[in-house]
């Protein structure tokens, strides 16, 4: 069973895709800020992780920053999750390491693509 880690503070989106993937046969982690988000990916080394990138104590960005510049956390491959859709937003994210980009709403099988695409 793959291991994700999802890392939403909004408790309605988070539950949603939780249960989501869950039900595809993902075992799924949550982190509610990107401080949270470093540690449990230092400790469960989850084949991906799916970040929003307005997050409380440590933004997306940031997280995924230290992330990749962690040796024991930088080959897992991270997708933002972000309701800013604008092209340097996009830019921003793949800037500070993400492997892909999906707005919200979530387009569910898109995602799954992008997921599979981004852990081959």
């Amino acid at each position: 069973m793959t291991t994700v880690l999802l890392v939403e503070d909004n408790e309605m989106n988070r539950d949603m895709l939780l249960r989501r993937l869950q039900r595809r046969g993902f075992n799924v982690l949550t982190a509610l800020d990107g401080a949270e988000a470093i540690q449990m990916a230092r400790e469960h080394q989850p084949a991906l992780v799916l970040m929003d990138m307005s997050l409380p104590v440590l933004d997306g960005w940031e997280a995924t920053r230290r992330l990749k510049a962690d040796p024991a956390t930088k080959a897992i491959p991270v997708i933002a999750l972000t309701a800013h859709a604008l092209p340097a937003e996009r830019d921003r994210a793949l800037d500070a390491g993400c492997a892909a980009f999906e707005t919200k709403p979530i387009d569910f099988p898109k995602l799954l693509a992008t997921m599979e695409a981004v852990t081959k």
